[in-house]
């Protein structure tokens, strides 16, 4: 049997940022899948903070150049690389000037996050689908991590979901007690819409708030998975009506093996 291959798209990956409990996770959880016999690739944006000479990154030029429009507006896809040698993993980068370059990842320093993080997440979850599909690797699971890739879900099941590199492929959410303020742009569902999501997909934005995000991954995705101990009680509700595959906290012991069988349960449907 072929090794099961497993995309993660983070929102944040340590080394190259401070620790915090995703970054933890999505460095340690791609290594361990790996070890468990799995194909894995690994996606991250290039935040302006990140030190890409000490990190080692370089560019992909055959995986650059392309340009995304977003609301009438193109934007440059950058790909990068850095390898972790200690976990034989490499990491890509997705990177622009205009959404990544500035020296923060989602808020300034009061707490308060910046005013395109609506496009800069689309631009993320985006160049991640389109680098997927030039390194012609086509995944069995998506595993996205962090609010700034919850319109994955929502990309793959309506935007890429005619695309044969994503046809079969699964997608899985986890869900952290990280949240966001203020609410995102109020014409993100316009944005959306023109990328091709159409209005009945996009009720549940009603807000653009972090819990109707987090209610559009979960909707469209195969299954949950709660990352951090504390959720949202809201959240949590939705998920149990959404009755999805769920699975509740693991901790830093047993959650690579708990989220590899979770995997294969997913698989199975």
């Amino acid at each position: 049997m072929d090794a099961k291959k497993i995309l993660f798209i983070a929102q944040e990956i340590s080394p190259y940022l401070p620790d915090s409990e995703i970054a933890n996770v999505c460095r340690h959880l791609p290594q361990g899948i790996q070890e468990q016999g799995c194909e894995i690739r690994t996606f991250m944006p290039k935040y302006g903070c990140i030190n890409e000479r000490r990190n080692q990154l370089h560019e992909v030029i055959r995986l650059s150049g392309m340009n995304l429009i977003i609301d009438d507006t193109d934007h440059p896809l950058i790909i990068k690389v850095a390898s972790i040698q200690s976990a034989r993993m490499q990491v890509y980068f997705i990177d622009n000037e205009d959404f990544f370059q500035r020296k923060a990842t989602v808020s300034d320093e009061k707490g308060n996050g910046f005013k395109d993080n609506d496009e800069r997440a689309i631009f993320y979850v985006r160049g991640v689908f389109e680098t997927i599909k030039k390194l012609r690797w086509i995944p069995d699971i998506i595993h996205c991590h962090g609010w700034f890739t919850a319109l994955a879900p929502l990309y793959l099941k309506r935007m890429y979901s005619d695309d044969p590199c994503f046809a079969r492929t699964k997608v899985v959410y986890s869900v952290y007690d990280k949240s966001f303020k203020p609410t995102l742009n109020k014409d993100l569902t316009k944005k959306l819409k023109q990328d091709g999501a159409a209005t009945r997909d996009l009720k549940i934005l009603e807000k653009n708030d972090y819990l109707s995000l987090s209610k559009l991954a979960v909707q469209f995705s195969d299954g949950v998975i709660q990352g951090s101990s504390k959720m949202d009680k809201k959240l949590g509700e939705f998920i149990t009506q959404s009755k999805k595959r769920f699975l509740p906290y693991q901790d830093t012991e047993h959650y690579v093996q708990a989220y590899n069988e979770f995997y294969n349960t997913i698989l199975k449907r």
